[in-house]
């Protein structure tokens, strides 16, 4: 491709691929994604896969709301488990002293 080896001018911005560009652009195939640049010294036209930036911030807040989600399960756990544990420390005092 012409844009690894020379400058490049962004054609059209970074748009979802259509069912007939999956089929038949072959940079639609990694991303789901392509931008039409123009190489400058031999002025063809091609297509180059992009990520977009919806996308990314998309999962980036998806990935925080799922740790989220889990932090906040293992420190409910975490209580609960204290609170069993607590019980049972109380309970063996009690016995302790009801024995003396």
């Amino acid at each position: 491709p012409c844009w690894r080896v020379e400058q490049f001018v962004v054609a059209q911005e970074c748009s979802r691929c259509s069912g007939f560009e999956m089929k038949t652009i072959p940079a639609c195939g990694t991303t789901g994604f392509i931008e039409r640049i123009n190489c400058a010294s031999s002025h063809r036209d091609e297509y180059k896969s992009c990520r977009s930036a919806a996308l990314e911030a998309q999962r980036f807040w998806r990935f925080v709301g799922s740790a989220l989600g889990v932090a906040a399960a293992a420190a409910a756990l975490v209580v609960l488990r204290q609170r069993v544990l607590d019980r049972r420390a109380l309970e063996k005092v009690r016995k302790q002293i009801e024995s003396i």
